[in-house]
């Protein structure tokens, strides 16, 4: 049976923290591919402003050029309202011609596990998917001890059993807009395809490469 990853976010923009989570996760879990599914509008980041849905697509597409275990959907961003992820957990299999019964892995940073709990249909979720937790930074242990106090033991051994340690990576989505404008050196985290693009597009307040002295 196919083992399916689910790596949601907002990708905005897509970057190499990214992409070494899911070529870990590949691994530690012995993945037969990864789907990259950007969202929408992510319920947790209320009021925030995206890149357009195409735009963050067309970055993740050209990331993970020469990677032919990685593909990305767009289902969510032809979804009106909140990105929930249940709903994508539903939906995804068919569209991707697996069966119903796919064995399902669904990859997070460990930033999102105090939250777990409160995502529509957690309990429901975690039953459905194995969560990969990819650790990020800060004591995960708060995080575990939320999910088992809202969705009980069971669960809350699930998601640990998924948990990821892995060398941190220095690339952080706001770091990157915030440092993008200034179009200064060292953007090493970024793919050279979708900087070109972001200058292209003008995204993040980027615009062309300037000439060097």
């Amino acid at each position: 049976m196919t083992r399916l990853g689910i790596f949601g976010g907002s990708f905005d923009p897509v970057h190499a923290g990214h992409l070494h989570a899911a070529r870990a996760a590949m691994e530690a879990f012995r993945l037969d591919r990864v789907v990259f599914v950007p969202a929408r509008h992510p319920p947790h980041k209320p009021g925030r402003e995206l890149a357009g849905g195409a735009d963050r697509l067309a970055m993740l597409r050209l990331a993970i050029e020469g990677e032919p275990r990685f593909r990305t959907h767009g289902l969510e961003l032809e979804r009106s309202g909140p990105s929930f992820t249940i709903d994508t957990v539903r939906e995804l299999p068919a569209l991707l011609g697996e069966a119903p019964d796919v064995e399902l892995f669904l990859i997070l940073g460990s930033d999102n596990l105090e939250g777990l709990a409160t995502w529509r249909e957690a309990a429901g979720l975690v039953e459905r998917v194995q969560p990969i937790v990819v650790h990020r930074d800060g004591d995960v242990e708060a995080g575990f001890a939320a999910i088992e106090r809202a969705l009980g033991s069971r669960a809350a051994a699930k998601v640990r059993a998924g948990y990821l340690a892995l060398p941190p990576v220095a690339a952080s989505s706001t770091d990157l807009r915030a440092r993008l404008p200034a179009l200064g050196p060292g953007l090493v985290e970024l793919a050279p395809r979708v900087l070109d693009l972001i200058r292209e597009r003008g995204l993040y307040g980027a615009g062309p490469e300037r000439p060097r002295a």
